[in-house]
């Protein structure tokens, strides 16, 4: 079977529907949610999380948002958002949901890549409070080139939301899965049509990344820090409950926050 192209940027219009099933449609998606939700309670407490104040009213730009599960429901509560994607599939389900939401009034939604959104705003200067960049940079063949953009358009003070694809969780599956020969040519790329990333990233690669810009690490939390290794299906979906406790305990403690399939790091630019 071919091997997913790794020379540009990916597109999902192909795999819209399929994506919100895989990634949100189950307990996967509930754990990512819940980690967020937590992570932004305790680090950036904002509207949904806490009660909606006028001096927490933030502008919000998703860079690469696709569908909007995380930042729609923000723009509900009454923030400002604008989400890009260079998706139109992806871009029509959060139009939809928008609506379902009704924040219409509150959302801008663009057709473009996160890199040249710039290019769309009247206002050249850092307008942005909150800048999210989910699962989006383990995708596209220049993921330093792409946060350096959206970084521009973030005030100074205001906060990056970033979620990354974690390789050491690639490498530690496929070993459990005794893919010794993708261990040792260290090639991971997935067959065409897959959801595992064309270009996966490790938290010290981000972390210094962080550094030299000048970002303050105010949070830095592992996603499904054990789900993802339990090799029987049927295992891994009992008792929800006790999954989703676990998971949030354990997504911030040592070793098994280094082994989360996702990495979010929530950040703030210095002033």
């Amino acid at each position: 079977m071919p091997v997913q192209p790794t020379s540009h940027d990916r597109n999902f219009d192909d795999l819209a529907e399929r994506f919100t099933r895989n990634i949100y449609g189950g307990l996967k998606g509930q754990i990512r949610l819940a980690v967020l939700a937590r992570d932004f309670t305790d680090v950036l407490p904002i509207a949904p999380y806490v009660p909606l104040t006028p001096d927490k009213t933030l502008n919000i730009l998703d860079a690469g948002g696709g569908q909007g599960q995380f930042s729609l429901p923000l723009a509900a509560a009454g923030h400002s958002l604008v989400l890009c994607d260079i998706s139109a599939n992806m871009l029509a389900l959060a139009r939809r949901r928008a609506v379902e939401l009704q924040a219409t009034d509150r959302v801008r939604l663009l057709h473009c890549p996160a890199q040249s959104v710039s290019e769309h705003l009247t206002d050249c200067a850092p307008q942005f409070d909150l800048v999210i960049c989910h699962a989006v940079i383990e995708w596209v063949t220049e993921p330093f080139a792409l946060l350096d953009s959206v970084l521009q358009q973030l005030r100074p003070g205001g906060h990056l939301s970033l979620i990354f694809y974690n390789k050491h969780a690639l490498v530690y599956k496929n070993l459990l899965r005794a893919n010794y020969k993708k261990v040792k040519s260290e090639d991971y790329r997935a067959h065409r049509g897959s959801l595992t990333p064309t270009n996966p990233l490790t938290p010290e690669a981000l972390l210094s990344y962080c550094a030299s810009r000048d970002l303050d690490v105010l949070c830095h939390s592992g996603i499904r820090v054990f789900y993802d290794y339990i090799l029987d299906p049927e295992r891994r979906e009992r008792e929800a409950e006790s999954v989703l406790a676990l998971e949030q305990k354990l997504s911030r403690e040592l070793p098994y926050r280094d082994l989360g399939r996702y990495i979010h790091l929530l950040l703030k630019k210095k002033k």
